[in-house]
């Protein structure tokens, strides 16, 4: 059985966010085909699909670095913002989108808020998990 750390992480998350959308439990809100995903960006995503994607990278996130919070990911997923001639700034990614990508990571029981000593945040669930490793499994098989 393969590991989510045996295969590239670009195509696992792609495979994941696939199943996501196959199976339902996560859907963009009504606003997402309009939002920005943070202040360092000019335009909102060109993918339609973006959401599913940003789910599945969180969920891949979270099982790698969990517990984890919203901070912590809006750092992850921030970037460079471009000030014109001044030096770029670092700025971090739009929280309401995490947050609301980790509610629905929640309500599907693929993540779960727990406190492992002084740290606390998200975790995956066993489901989550095994979501993770059949897609990992199915692409190392493939190819």
């Amino acid at each position: 059985m393969a590991s989510i750390y045996d295969v590239d992480p670009n195509k696992l998350v792609a495979k994941v966010a696939e199943e996501l959308k196959k199976s339902g439990k996560c859907t963009p809100p009504v606003w997402a085909a309009f939002v920005k995903t943070g202040v360092h960006k000019e335009r909102p995503p060109v993918d339609p699909e973006w959401w599913y994607t940003r789910s599945a990278a969180v969920l891949r996130k979270i099982n790698m670095m969990g517990p984890i919070g919203v901070s912590k990911l809006r750092r992850y997923y921030g970037g460079k913002k471009n000030r014109g001639y001044k030096p770029e700034l670092s700025k971090k990614g739009s929280g309401n989108i995490i947050r609301k990508v980790l509610q629905q990571l929640e309500t599907a029981g693929l993540a779960k808020q727990a406190e492992r000593g002084k740290h606390k945040g998200r975790v995956i669930t066993s489901e989550g998990k095994s979501l993770l490793d059949k897609a990992a499994t199915q692409l190392q098989k493939n190819g």
